[in-house]
């Protein structure tokens, strides 16, 4: 029987169906950070138990530090805590982790890819929505709860039920300016914020397969923003080149070409636009030189104090943020560094360019991005989850408006009383340049 990407891997890793339907899932790789794990450890010291598998186990602080004066304590008590307790359980049941200052310290979802422990075919869950990235590398990757994180520690497996299975389709060219973000934030405009609940995505067509291996992690994780429960791209020569080698079975992971999807939608790559969001949700995304739906939620109108039928052009800016697990890697910074080349920030702009993760942040000061950020009027901090959800000290005041290249823009995300709008790199890049948002198109013309 034909079987789609999703069912090999999900049927690989079986280790019984219960009665019902649920499936025992066995887990290849299993992250966590100081948010999602200690109630998880608490609950195996309750019980007596030990981490079954520690070395399937990879452990980094990312959600609650300072992304600068890392070297020093962390002033905020609450955040220093849940620092301290990650570093204890895992001294305790010998967990490699990547902590504060450690070279291969940074976001989860970036360091696991960047440093080859996530791999094609494999399962992998962490206490994070955004799990879904993983995907990008042909495995089935997706966020779980605090209950099954402590499953996992003490099993190596969990109890899910066998998602639906959706293949999303993108052909023909990227226009100039569009990038993978844009791809995403055009797909959930069109599907909505619900579109993809119960279902895991497979991104295919030669759009897709054009795009680095960093655009395709970008589009994985934004997969739940549509409501699925993750995102895969099947692996081809893109994932073999960045991962640096092959293994003959990952040869045979890809959707069996007569496999049934529960859901299938298309598009073509010359409609998406550079976009940005107007709202309070991923899927209020428009194109950054549209309108504000006629029929768009009150609501969210409010909360944004913009109109139905308002153009978003020309709004000033208070805050742009570059980062997170979304685009916070060394081709997101490469891009931002080469838009800003020889130009001055707005004045009026706060600008928090931050990577995510040693590795990049130290790439970036090898191949001089830093210094060019430094003359444009930027700097570059240090790696950590920053403005993505303000659990750490960069939090955006109530009532500024924030441009932000991170996955999420729901009321107060980004802090109490902030307003988000979601973008990618150029259109970033543009709000920083002008103080407003800016077409992007425009700033490349200039640049050309």
């Amino acid at each position: 029987m034909p079987k789609t990407l999703i069912d090999k891997i999900w049927d690989a890793h079986t280790v019984r169906t219960e009665e019902g339907g649920r499936t025992v899932l066995y887990i290849d790789r299993q992250y966590i950070h100081e948010v999602t794990s200690p109630v998880a450890f608490a609950g195996l010291a309750s019980r007596g138990f030990r981490v079954a598998r520690p070395a399937q186990v990879t452990a980094t602080a990312d959600h609650n530090i300072p992304t600068e004066n890392q070297h020093l304590p962390i002033s905020e008590a609450e955040s220093r805590t849940q620092v301290e307790t990650l570093e204890r359980n895992c001294a305790a049941h010998g967990i490699e982790l990547f902590g504060i200052g450690h070279p291969r310290q940074g976001i989860v979802h970036i360091i696991g890819p960047e440093q080859g422990l996530t791999l094609p075919g494999m399962t992998v869950i962490c206490g994070d929505s955004h799990t879904s990235t993983h995907g990008a590398l042909g495995a089935v990757a997706f966020g779980v709860g605090t209950s099954e994180v402590e499953m996992a520690l003490a099993s190596q497996c969990i109890i899910q039920s066998k998602p639906l299975s959706m293949r999303i389709s993108v052909n023909g060219p990227l226009a100039p300016g569009v990038e993978a973000k844009d791809v995403i934030l055009y797909i959930i405009s069109r599907i909505s914020a619900s579109g993809g609940t119960g279902h895991f995505i497979e991104f295919a067509g030669n759009t897709i397969r054009s795009m680095s291996m960093e655009g395709r992690l970008t589009l994985c994780n934004m997969a739940i923003e549509c409501g699925a429960r993750g995102g895969i791209v099947a692996p081809d020569e893109v994932t073999f080149k960045y991962l640096g080698r092959t293994d003959p079975q990952w040869l045979e992971l890809f959707s069996d070409p007569d496999a049934v999807f529960d859901k299938e939608y298309s598009f073509d790559a010359a409609d998406i636009p550079p976009m940005i969001t107007w709202g309070t949700n991923p899927g209020t995304g428009i194109a950054i030189d549209g309108h504000v739906p006629a029929n768009a939620d009150p609501k969210a109108l409010n909360y944004m104090g913009f109109s139905a039928g308002q153009k978003l052009l020309g709004t000033p800016v208070d805050y742009v943020f570059v980062g997170s697990c979304t685009n916070g890697r060394i081709e997101d910074l490469r891009l931002f560094a080469e838009l800003v080349r020889g130009r001055r920030k707005a004045p009026g702009v706060v600008a928090w360019i931050v990577p995510g993760s040693k590795l990049v942040e130290r790439q970036a000061r090898e191949e001089g991005l830093e210094q060019i950020l430094n003359e444009a009027g930027f700097e570059l901090r240090q790696p950590g989850c920053s403005a993505c959800l303000a659990m750490n000290a960069d939090k955006v005041p109530a009532g500024k408006l924030c441009v932000s290249t991170s996955n999420r823009n729901f009321e107060g995300r980004q802090g109490p009383g902030s307003r988000t709008l979601l973008s990618g790199v150029t259109v970033a890049a543009a709000a920083a340049l002008n103080g407003k948002i800016t077409d992007p198109r425009d700033v490349f013309k200039q640049k050309s």
